[in-house]
């Protein structure tokens, strides 16, 4: 009796030591198993747990991963399947004798002389899992107190096997939101060419589902570089027109005696250079979609032109008499402030209404933070394709800049800004010195107070380094600054200053 006794303190001593020291949980329950092999000399042992009605092996002693993973059992199906449906201990004497024993595992032979021990996991009354042994019997075999030992263990451990099932659930529920969110996707509600889920940009893809169907004319305002066309794009191929022509002209890059010609085309000889007939992009967009990019730059003869066609859908090519009749959806869009340019006479107020039966406002890339790493995953793995390279991830500092950089420039500069970190990766992660110089600021990487006159631009990259060697270490640490010394090669005292002078917060990564 006094050596069962001394066997179950120092079972009970250890496995509380375990408990205080090891945080993974399914480390701490295989050590448990561990050392009740080692002090009480089990062959086997299983901890199991109950996830949608199923007891899976979490960890396990004297089993290979092949073995554990053929451990599965419906609740109420063979020994642990009933301990885990009635939530009572079942001790089997002789597994030989038992036909109940499945042994689903395989591992015990039909071996003679070997007794099982099963008990439930209880945490809050209801049963989570179950504890088992393999015991050898032999004389001094005690199998009721094995079984009062086992409860007991089993009762330690009940709010760590809690844990790693709320872990579990917490899991199982993300992935059913990600799951949700996809078939959203799915459904049709984002386009295919529209990187961004954000609430800014899901009420411009219900705006897109509302007009695509419909004749009216939309007009897209935003800042340059939002995305306008990739909306009017998106419109087309959501409307009856998808398999017609989607035709683009950009009012401000064409000089101003030619925009005419390039929208409705012109007979030979009706000006100098005209040596043939053209048929214009509003001709050659007949039963499509015509976008008229940057509208706000139009002259105010053209504007004329273009509300008579908006109106009637005909038009006269340049130096003919003959009217032409069309069936053209009109989008079109501009980074003007239209109202202010309207007040100054330069653009024709009865065209604005004419336009403006639809509007839809892009929003800045600094308006939608949210989508900046969504879209920069995009780009990554776009011009990893386009120049063959590997780049995997973005580092924490890079991250940091270009979450905190204000995007004059929307998504166009992103597009480019991931653009250059890709070509100037070199070991497969774009770091914060890959990013162009125009996100290479004390503000931005928190290093303003060591920035002296002209040597910003090297004094910026070397403390963005620094500053993203550390972020990784302590990431692995888990904020551990003594630990992260020891895997840079440092010491705390320098690592505590380069943290000091890089602001860098530890407890954010433990």
């Amino acid at each position: 009796m006094k050596r069962k006794r001394n066997i179950e303190m120092a079972v009970l001593n250890q496995i509380s030591h375990v408990i205080v020291h090891q945080r993974d949980v399914s480390s701490l329950l295989k050590e448990v198993l561990d050392i009740l092999y080692c002090e009480m000399g089990l062959p086997r042992g299983t901890v199991t747990l109950l996830r949608d009605n199923t007891l899976f092996i979490e960890a396990s002693h004297g089993l290979s991963k092949a073995e554990e993973e053929r451990g599965k059992y419906e609740v109420g199906e063979g020994i642990t399947g009933k301990v885990a449906a009635t939530g009572k201990p079942i001790i089997i004497p002789e597994i030989v004798d038992e036909p109940g024993f499945l042994d689903r595992t395989g591992t015990r032979a039909r071996q003679c002389g070997v007794a099982f021990i099963c008990v439930p996991i209880l945490y809050k009354e209801q049963v989570v899992g179950t504890m088992s042994i393999d015991r050898i019997k032999n004389d001094s075999t005690d199998l009721e107190h094995d079984q009062s030992l086992l409860e007991t263990v089993a009762n330690i451990l009940a709010d760590a096997v809690a844990a790693i099932l709320r872990e579990y659930e917490e899991r199982q529920r993300l992935l059913e939101e990600n799951r949700r969110l996809k078939q959203e996707l799915d459904r049709g509600v984002r386009p295919q060419n529209i990187v961004g889920t954000c609430s800014a940009m899901r009420s411009i893809y219900s705006m897109i589902e509302q007009v695509a169907d419909s004749q009216a004319t939309v007009l897209i305002r935003g800042a340059s570089g939002t995305g306008k066309e990739l909306v009017a794009r998106a419109i087309h191929a959501s409307s009856q027109r998808r398999k017609r022509q989607f035709i683009a002209v950009n009012c401000a890059a064409l000089p101003e005696n030619l925009i005419e010609s390039e929208l409705f085309g012109h007979e030979k000889g009706s000006f100098t250079g005209a040596i043939a007939r053209r048929t214009g992009r509003a001709e050659n967009a007949d039963g499509g979609t015509l976008f008229l990019d940057e509208i706000g730059d139009l002259s105010p003869q053209v504007q004329v032109k273009l509300l008579r066609f908006l109106q009637e859908k005909t038009f006269e090519r340049v130096g003919s008499n003959q009217t032409i009749k069309v069936d053209v959806r009109i989008l079109a869009a501009t980074s003007r402030d239209l109202e202010k340019l309207m007040h100054e006479g330069v653009f024709r107020e009865d065209l604005y209404y004419r336009l403006n039966v639809f509007p839809l406002h892009m929003p800045s890339l600094h308006e939608r933070r949210p989508d900046i790493m969504l879209l920069a995953d995009h780009f990554l793995d776009k011009y990893n394709k386009v120049y063959g390279k590997t780049v995997k991830r973005i580092s924490t500092p890079a991250i940091n800049m270009m979450m905190a950089y204000h995007w004059p420039g929307n998504v166009r500069e992103l597009e480019n800004c991931i653009e250059r970190a890709v070509l100037t990766a070199s070991d497969g992660v774009v770091h914060g010195y890959n990013l162009p110089p125009s996100l290479q600021t004390g503000q931005a990487t928190n290093t303003a107070t060591i920035i002296q006159d002209n040597s910003a631009d090297l004094v910026t990259m070397v403390a963005s380094f620094e500053r993203e060697l550390i972020v990784d270490a302590l990431k692995m640490k888990r904020g551990n600054v003594a630990s992260a010394a020891r895997q840079l090669g440092s010491t705390p005292r320098i690592i505590h200053y380069k943290i000091d002078r890089l602001n860098i917060d530890p407890a954010t990564y433990k």
